[in-house]
């Protein structure tokens, strides 16, 4: 059978281009490269209690050892261990250590992501020009912007109008309320600091249904910030509770979950991609399925790989990699440097339930100018909690009554730094030349590293975040280095950037390769620049954006 359109991925990026084209009339296919799962069916972890679970949540060690990659991740756990993909099964070369994180399944990283989500501004967008490094993104805000609302509408967002340029306000549902200790370091920001804001995180969970969410079948957020088991209540957003039963409504989408995509065939005659050849994950054999137009959100890497095995006699180096860059200039958030302390006031007082919420300070550093001894800048994501503790002495009853009486401790607080990382030639993606997959598909050769610059810019967050806790009076102040590889901030992105030059970049403006133009890419692979907001929210609007074009291109052919 031939497809309008097929959508390589089932994730965030993926599920909305799926959307898109199926509200468009157009016959779509998602090839799904791990099993199906769908909302409310196969979240068998998601009602359970602690003690209803064999090791109360932790993984056994001989789990944890057989998979030393997804074990580094914060959500790796007992209750979400059937989201990730075992390493072994996925096997990858690591020429620099490199922290791979692997949620095959329909939904991909949807399932499983921070749910944090801010827009891009011109400070982002404009970077590359303003500095001088890196090439132009080929676009600007005010070219995204009604794909921000398209986006933030659908998905739910909620948030604060905060009025500050660096990170554009949205259409945004009500936000949940400060802790008084939250509440404390932002009333302290704003009063000591002009050049600097402390906000709500904004998150892609429904604190209101609206309409747009009741025709979804989506409910409101409870606050159980168990989320990555999957949601029963569709109260955050995820492909499954979201766009795939959308698309599916409409009776134009097939998914076919199990397929490894393997390459991208080109018709060296016609001049352009006619289909997709992938691999049955479970019987391995090979299959070809055609399309108008190939849309690639198979994740970053995925979609590097798949690029750079797309060969032809056209192109004998991967598809539309004339240039010679693709699988080059890969990005990533820098999220080494952490700083902890302790506020001791408020002391009388905690708060109740769980918010998936926190803090988010945008950047500061080097907007309109660079000033600093690094490029770019970072932001700082600030969490916390208050200690509790429980008397437990006593036996029987008097055990049970000291336990139901907690005492509150400090509140403890946990700054991130969120740091631009810059794109170099270096940083890249190829294909081993000798070892493959068990399906045959190369495996992919990651060489990706940090730089002197992402270690000036993490002492000056280290300066800052002192001088800013010091001012505050805060306590027990203590820098931390995670040393963790790239790849465990589960933000890479680059590789088949977009640009207006076809010698510099591999994409146009509209997502479109410059020399296939019936092939698109809209995944994280298409980034130019990783910013310092969360990227998620802006793969969906740039998808969205990119596949409308997509349509009305196939409208005058």
């Amino acid at each position: 059978m031939e497809y309008d359109v097929i959508v390589v991925g089932g994730g965030m990026t993926g599920s909305w281009a799926a959307k898109e084209f199926c509200d468009a009339g157009l016959k779509t296919l998602i090839l799904e490269r791990g099993r199906d799962v769908q909302h409310n069916v196969d979240y068998p972890t998601t009602n359970l209690n602690p003690w209803q679970m064999e090791n109360r949540g932790l993984l056994p060690e001989d789990l944890l050892e057989q998979n030393p990659i997804a074990a580094k991740c914060y959500a790796f756990r007992e209750d979400t261990q059937h989201f990730f993909s075992k390493d072994a099964d996925h096997p990858y070369v690591q020429t620099k250590p490199f922290d791979w994180i692997k949620p095959y399944q329909v939904g991909g990283r949807s399932l499983l992501w921070a749910r944090q989500v801010q827009r891009w501004s011109d400070y982002d967008f404009e970077g590359p020009k303003r500095d001088n490094y890196a090439v132009d993104w080929p676009i600007r805000y005010k070219d995204i912007a009604p794909w921000y609302d398209k986006v933030e509408h659908f998905i739910g967002v909620s948030g604060n109008k905060d009025g500050i340029d660096v990170i554009p306000d949205g259409d945004f549902l009500k936000p949940l309320p400060f802790s008084c200790g939250e509440q404390f370091l932002v009333d302290f920001i704003k009063q000591n600091y002009t050049d600097r804001h402390l906000v709500y995180s904004r998150i892609a969970h429904l604190t209101e249904v609206r309409d747009i969410h009741r025709q979804q079948g989506r409910g409101l957020c409870q606050n159980r910030t168990v989320c990555e088991r999957g949601c029963p209540f569709g109260a955050y957003f995820s492909a499954n509770s979201s766009t795939i039963p959308w698309a599916k409504k409409t009776g134009n989408l097939t998914i076919i979950p199990n397929a490894v995509v393997k390459s991208v065939v080109y018709d060296d005659t016609l001049k352009k991609a006619t289909g997709v050849e992938y691999v049955d994950a479970e019987s391995k054999e090979t299959k070809l399925v055609n399309a108008k137009i190939i849309f690639l959100n198979a994740g970053t890497l995925n979609t590097n790989l798949v690029l750079l095995n797309s060969k032809s006699t056209r192109f004998p180096n991967g598809l539309g990699n004339d240039n010679g860059l693709l699988g080059k200039n890969v990005i990533f958030h820098n999220y080494r440097a952490r700083v902890s302390a302790t506020y001791t006031g408020d002391k009388d007082f905690s708060y109740v339930g769980r918010k998936p919420a926190a803090l988010y300070m945008p950047r500061f550093k080097n907007l309109k100018a660079s000033t600093e001894t690094f490029k770019r800048g970072y932001a700082i994501y600030v969490s916390l909690d208050k200690g509790k503790y429980a008397n437990e002495d006593g036996v029987g009853h008097t055990l049970a009554k000291n336990l139901d009486e907690l005492k509150y401790g400090d509140w403890n607080i946990f700054a991130m730094m969120m740091g631009e990382t810059l794109a170099k030639e270096n940083n890249q993606v190829t294909l081993h030349p000798e070892l493959k997959d068990q399906w045959g598909i190369p495996q992919l050769a990651i060489d990706v590293d940090y730089d002197e610059n992402d270690k000036a810019m993490m002492e000056d967050f280290y300066k800052e975040t002192f001088a800013m806790f010091e001012k505050a009076k805060l306590e027990n102040i203590t820098k931390i280095d995670t040393e963790q590889a790239p790849g465990l901030d589960i933000h890479e992105m680059g590789g088949v950037r977009m640009g207006t030059d076809p010698n510099t970049s591999l994409l146009n403006g509209w997502n479109q390769m410059h020399l296939c133009d019936n092939v698109y890419v809209s995944d994280g692979a298409c980034m130019p620049t990783v910013s310092c907001q969360n990227p998620s929210l802006t793969f969906m609007a740039l998808t969205a954006r990119a596949a409308n074009h997509a349509v009305e291109q196939m409208k005058l052919s």
